[in-house]
């Protein structure tokens, strides 16, 4: 009979540290697809930051004649001008 418990407790105390291992693993498969979103305050709305977004970015930094800058470096005024520039010139997909 103790061997029963002995084996039941080793069991359960297996189960108890496998369990977050597994949890902690499928968190970190969330994080890959962790999306940026902008908050567009003039307009109110939110952009997902990606690859569509930044080609308009690069081609609204021509179109203003500017040397590139990450978006998030980018003073809030120029910021506030590419929202309403990227309003006026939606994609053509």
């Amino acid at each position: 009979m103790r061997r029963i418990n002995r084996y039941t407790g080793a069991l359960i105390l297996a189960a108890a540290i496998v369990a977050p291992a597994s949890v902690v693993v499928e968190a970190r498969a969330q994080e890959a697809g962790v999306q940026v979103r902008v908050y567009d305050r003039d307009h109110r709305d939110y952009h997902n930051w990606d690859d569509r977004e930044d080609r308009a970015y690069r081609r609204y930094l021509e179109v203003q004649h500017r040397n590139y800058r990450e978006y998030n470096r980018q003073h809030y005024r120029v910021q506030r001008h590419y929202w309403n520039w990227r309003h006026s010139h939606p994609d053509r997909d």
